[in-house]
């Protein structure tokens, strides 16, 4: 935890700032390791403080033991102030684009001037170290597991529901403290929406199924998609997803340290495009995962940011058409020093499952 305080606090004298006040859950959890879901920080370069309230001390205490534990006897804002005036503090960092504008308004008073940060605490977040990628890890392996039962049991008659309701049991059952996001089943014609949460649809012989899903494990995400069919397949799919899985790979196969997002997300746009289907990958390639499954680096056509070692991301390139469906394949990745190196494992070969 000190090496992050001492990233915050370069930042603190090159932007020549008396103090830093985090308010977001994710980047207050990353620089103190206090998981409650109320709470402030002040960061100053001699001082850490970690306000909470009564429910929060003692985890505080134990989560946080090189910060100061301050107990919110008022409003948090309030207390806040007190503090900046206590501290002679007057030029006051904070999360300008996390920060509500009616937060904003009672962080803002008194003789001290709020300057934005912008993404800086995301963008120190983006390199993980060993603690985290081995956290990181564990969530795929709970997916990966998740996705090879859910072979065993998926069948024609089933809903969509169901199939999500079976998944996400098994990752609780796997160790996951929750799932990461709302979990997606898209089966035949639904495969066709990139983001087809589970619905009353029943699967039927010959549909294509995604499932889209992640599994939060020790306040780490992971994110996979895996698509397969139940029964015989249209040859149109079969013939996409094999488009799909080939970009998919050719990406895998050169990232790498100094690549652009932008550039690598060009790579697997490259390979659908020049088998025709250019127009049905409406999305980015990928985004950064960790605390928050969608965070820095992007991988886009317009993404500004170059991979560096020990950056995590998901690559996910999908063919979707209307009235036919759709195939989305996705892993995490580990950014090392040699390339590309996979959190999850589970085959990406197209399974077909047989019909009883």
């Amino acid at each position: 935890m000190n090496h992050r305080i001492s990233k915050i606090r370069k930042i603190l004298t090159d932007k020549h700032l008396d103090a830093l006040v985090v308010l977001s859950d994710y980047n207050r959890r990353y620089l103190s390791g206090f998981t409650g879901t109320s709470g402030a920080l002040l960061i100053t370069q001699d001082t850490l403080n970690l306000i909470t309230d009564f429910r929060y001390i003692k985890q505080a205490t134990e989560q946080a033991p090189y910060f100061d534990i301050i107990k919110q006897q008022e409003n948090l804002f309030d207390e806040l102030i007190q503090l900046f005036k206590d501290q002679s503090l007057f030029n006051i960092g904070f999360e300008g684009h996390l920060v509500s504008y009616d937060s904003f308004l009672k962080l803002n008073k008194g003789r001290h001037d709020l300057i934005s940060l912008g993404t800086e605490i995301e963008t120190i977040r983006q390199v993980k170290d060993e603690d985290e990628i081995a956290i990181i890890q564990k969530a795929a392996d709970i997916v990966d597991a998740a996705y090879e039962y859910i072979l065993t049991i998926v069948k024609p008659g089933m809903t969509e529901k169901e199939v999500k309701a079976h998944l996400e049991s098994k990752m609780l059952h796997l160790g996951a403290d929750d799932t990461s996001f709302d979990t997606i089943v898209a089966s035949g014609y639904r495969g066709a929406l990139p983001h087809g949460v589970a619905s009353d649809k029943v699967i039927e012989s010959g549909d294509m199924v995604t499932l889209d899903f992640g599994a939060y494990y020790n306040g780490y995400a992971s994110d996979i998609t895996r698509t397969f069919a139940v029964g015989q397949p249209d040859p149109k799919m079969i013939e996409i997803y094999n488009i799909v899985l080939k970009a998919q790979e050719a990406a895998l196969q050169q990232i790498k340290p100094g690549i652009s997002g932008k550039a690598i997300d060009q790579v697997a746009r490259d390979v659908i495009n020049q088998e025709g289907y250019g127009q049905y990958f409406g999305h980015s390639l990928g985004h950064g995962i960790g605390l928050d499954v969608h965070e820095q680096p992007a991988l886009s056509p317009k993404s500004q940011d170059t991979l560096e070692i020990n950056h995590c991301v998901t690559l996910e390139p999908g063919i979707y058409i209307e009235g036919l469906g759709g195939v989305r394949i996705e892993d995490d990745v580990l950014i090392t020093k040699n390339g590309g190196q996979r959190f999850t494992n589970s085959t990406k070969d197209l399974i077909i499952l047989k019909e009883e």
